[in-house]
């Protein structure tokens, strides 16, 4: 049997544990070792079950995602997300459609410390979602605009997303957060400009609030405030060379802890909940980079990244057709998976077809996470539209995906800018001398 059927074999077999629900970190590690096993023999195979795991375990960059995963799960166990939120609410709530603002606004922030995209907008549905339907804001504008705030998670540095998508593809994390910069802020813009045009054009959808007194918002800034510090203290630092990556996260996950224990906002059992629920998350991460990596060699060694390029090169296409059909991919991919997931299984593809068709690494880091947090709220399925139903059971799946629908065109037509326009993506890392 050929390299290259052996692979093909391997690919069924992936999906097939898959479909049995074996997780997607073990499946990736069970046939990235028999793969190897069956071409090299047991004895090189077995070696990657030690190799691998050192090597990542050693990784002071990969380090960074137990670091800020803390940070968010300190931030979320202080309640900064209502903070946040309040603290926008109480000076856009006054204007149509300042709540949905406020939303976006305070995912966008929110989500930049919290590590998910689900975990954003479910705690966006919590703390967002009763307080725009008790003020007369339409449920499904309600639901799409809380959507719409979680995906820009990925997006936004720090992102453990991007990070991972650095250890694979062997780039420096901190070109890809600089790259990310301006299509974070292009992003955000695209979204607050369909909250604009959906309250002109359909002005029942959010009422016009009677705007609070003064000091009542200042009691909102202030009590935000620990959080807003917690930020600019990660993004100065970052950015103007005090902090490495490394340094940041450190200096966050303290921060966000130290705050929440001034402000006794933390019990002892919410401390040990989160602790818990990182090591569980930087476990099933750490798994899934295992098994990406072995699968990784596996894939390699079996000729199939190879045989792609050959395809791609004999189908005549132009380079631009093969990146929107690879989108097309993603964009399935992003409906069914986790962003992470859907991310590290299809990166020992696409990233050999990547390099060969001439394109920046960089520049496809930041199309990768935009294409696959969009899946997340696209029909059919649409994982963070399936979570807010479950949260609001009341508000009809169809309802949510009315919603979210503007966003989704709002989303595809940033994706084609990025696209069709990389120096949108390469203009600054360039600007730095990257």
């Amino acid at each position: 049997m050929s390299a290259l059927a052996i692979g093909c074999l391997g690919l069924v077999a992936l999906f097939v544990l898959m479909f049995l629900q074996v997780p997607i970190g073990i499946s990736m590690i069970i046939v990235g070792v028999v793969g190897y096993a069956v071409q090299t023999g047991w004895g090189p195979a077995l070696t990657l079950f030690t190799s691998e795991p050192s090597a990542l375990l050693a990784s002071v960059d990969l380090a960074t995602v137990p670091l800020f995963l803390l940070m968010g799960t300190f931030a979320t166990a202080a309640g900064y997300s209502t903070d946040v939120y309040n603290a926008a609410a109480a000076m856009l709530g006054h204007r149509r459609g300042g709540l949905a603002y406020a939303t976006v606004g305070g995912s966008a922030v929110f989500g930049a410390v919290c590590g998910s995209s689900t975990a954003t907008a479910a705690t966006f549905a919590k703390a967002a979602l009763p307080e725009m339907l008790k003020r007369g804001y339409a449920p499904s504008f309600s639901t799409g605009t809380i959507a719409a705030g979680g995906t820009l998670k990925s997006l936004i540095p720090p992102s453990i997303v991007m990070i991972l998508f650095c250890i694979v593809a062997k780039t420096f994390i901190f070109d890809m957060f600089v790259a990310a910069i301006v299509p974070a802020l292009l992003a955000i813009t695209i979204n607050m400009l369909t909250i604009t045009l959906i309250v002109r054009m359909r002005p029942s959808v959010a009422p016009v609030l009677d705007p609070l007194p003064w000091a009542e918002r200042w009691e909102a800034l202030r009590r935000a405030l620990p959080f807003v510090l917690l930020m600019l203290t990660v993004f100065v630092g970052l950015y103007s060379g005090v902090f490495t990556v490394n340094e940041a996260a450190s200096v966050a996950a303290v921060m966000s802890l130290v705050f929440a224990l001034v402000q006794r906002r933390l019990s002892w059992n919410s401390l040990w909940l989160g602790l818990r629920e990182t090591a569980g998350a930087t476990a099933m991460i750490y798994i899934i980079i295992i098994g990406a990596t072995i699968f990784s060699y596996f894939i390699t060694l079996a000729r199939v990244p190879e045989a792609l390029i050959g395809l791609v090169g004999a189908s005549g296409f132009p380079p631009l057709a093969i990146i929107l059909l690879l989108l097309v991919a993603y964009l399935i991919l992003g409906a069914i998976f986790d962003e992470i997931s859907a991310m590290l299984i299809t990166l020992p593809f696409v990233l050999p077809i990547i390099a060969q068709l001439g394109y920046d690494v960089v520049w496809w880091g930041i199309i990768n996470v935009v294409i696959i947090e969009l899946g997340m709220i696209t029909p059919p399925i649409g994982i963070i539209v399936f979570i807010l139903h479950g949260l609001a059971p009341k508000i009809s799946l169809f309802q949510i995906y009315r919603g979210v629908t503007p966003f989704i065109a709002a989303n595809i037509v940033l994706l084609l800018l990025l696209t069709l326009f990389p120096d949108i993506v390469l203009w600054l890392p360039n600007l730095l001398g990257r």
